[in-house]
């Protein structure tokens, strides 16, 4: 029986990477021509992608965060699961019927509800289902499959655009893998229930036994151990970073503005995942083995790289380069860090983490997203992706630091 469960679980592992992969195909067969919908079609201008990026955040990261205390409350994950993937794929479809941006703002911002709804009790059965001593991989795992499908998506967009030229054909088509995500989580994916079997409990010898005459005193329930303080710095480290981690979408913006066809936004995203996708397990692995914060402060470095080069840049050409490196930055960050998050959490606080974790990023992400759009408004690219640099190179400094003291996260302390 106890191999049968392990089994389950491990199935769980690569369910959860096929839900991603077909998720993330849907997601990103409609994500990177939204600039060409709201710019070129509805003639929306950069602060209203601003404005619905930052609230698309502001609402996944109230889901991330909500989903969070409930994943360390009820015992059951799947529900959550499948409604998440269920809320995002069916809002994806309805771009095709779009006539305005707000109509596009509401669709979007249910896409990312059912993303916030999904996270924490996704990235906690995860946890629980992945073998000892292969957390990172198991992250990794998911990682690459879900960036494989966030490949494949843009590579389908550019296909079904360069055959029908039809940009709202792609939207409406992206409700295929949105579906077949929905069904492997539905009926695929097993319960952990966050529940580990209790071993029973030692047999007493006659002599060892008490007396009848004498009640044993009831030991006092165990004291839940609570999230060491480095979390706490680790949460803030994120936060800075996020502030200038703003929506891939004013990359998209400044290809364009470089003299990029919109016709080859997709493309972007396939060099961009091509990249993700190859590294995001292989990375996985290493961070079992090295520290998982050094890998994660690295990545945040080459994100400040990669924003210098936006800032810098004259000729659509480095464009493609830089969006490799953009690939680079997520493989050494989204799932590694993911892993040294679970790495932190305590049993019965883990949920709570993740949610803390996605929620404060996601926060100062939406913000970020709020005042690129204003601040590209007025003052142009130049300054935001500067600033942006500036804020990733100093959230590496603080990560850096925080794994050299903790290169694996200690025991934890009574401190909430």
């Amino acid at each position: 029986m106890a191999r049968e469960t392990a089994s389950g679980m491990r199935r769980n592992v690569v369910l959860l990477g096929w839900s991603s992969f077909f998720n993330d195909a849907a997601t990103e067969m409609a994500y990177w021509l939204l600039p060409s919908l709201l710019l070129g079609v509805l003639r929306a201008g950069p602060q209203v992608l601003g404005l619905m990026e930052g609230l698309a955040g502001g609402v996944v990261n109230l889901g991330r965060l909500a989903s969070g205390y409930i994943t360390d409350h009820f015992p059951r994950r799947k529900p959550f699961i499948v409604f998440g993937y269920f809320l995002a794929n069916l809002a994806k479809p309805f771009l095709a019927l779009a006539q305005s941006w707000p109509q596009v703002l509401w669709l979007r911002l249910s896409d990312r509800a059912g993303a916030g709804l999904r996270r924490a009790p996704r990235d906690t059965l995860l946890a629980e289902s992945a073998a000892p001593g292969r957390l990172g991989a198991a992250y990794g795992l998911r990682q690459a499959m879900d960036t494989a499908g966030a490949m494949l998506g843009p590579l389908a967009a550019f296909g079904l655009l360069a055959l029908s030229g039809n940009l709202r054909l792609v939207f409406a088509l992206a409700a295929i893998p949105g579906a077949l995500a929905v069904g492997i989580a539905a009926w695929g994916i097993r319960e952990t229930g966050g529940l580990r079997p209790r071993a029973a409990p030692p047999a007493q010898s006659p002599e060892s036994s008490s007396p009848p005459h004498i009640a044993s005193s009831p030991m006092p329930p165990p004291r839940a151990a609570s999230i060491p303080r480095g979390y706490f710095f680790l949460l803030a480290c994120v936060t800075v970073f996020g502030l200038g981690a703003f929506s891939d979408l004013f990359m998209i913006l400044r290809a364009q503005s470089l003299g990029l066809s919109p016709a080859l936004a997709p493309l972007l995203g396939i060099v961009f995942n091509a990249v993700f996708a190859g590294l995001a397990f292989p990375l996985g692995r290493l961070s079992d083995r090295w520290p998982r914060g050094r890998l994660a402060a690295l990545g945040m470095l080459v994100f400040a790289l990669v924003e210098l080069g936006f800032a810098q840049i004259q000729a659509a050409g480095w464009v493609w380069l830089l969006m490799a490196g953009y690939g680079l930055y997520h493989a050494l960050h989204d799932g590694v860090l993911a892993a040294w998050v679970a790495e932190w959490a305590p049993e019965g606080k883990r949920g709570r983490a993740f949610g803390w974790y996605s929620a404060l990023s996601g926060a100062s992400l939406a913000l970020a997203s709020l005042w690129a759009g204003l601040a590209w408004r007025q003052w142009g690219p130049r300054p935001v992706f500067l600033l942006s640099a500036g804020l990733a190179l100093a959230a590496a400094l603080g990560v850096g630091g925080l794994a050299n003291f903790y290169p694996r996260p200690p025991a934890a302390r009574p401190l909430i």
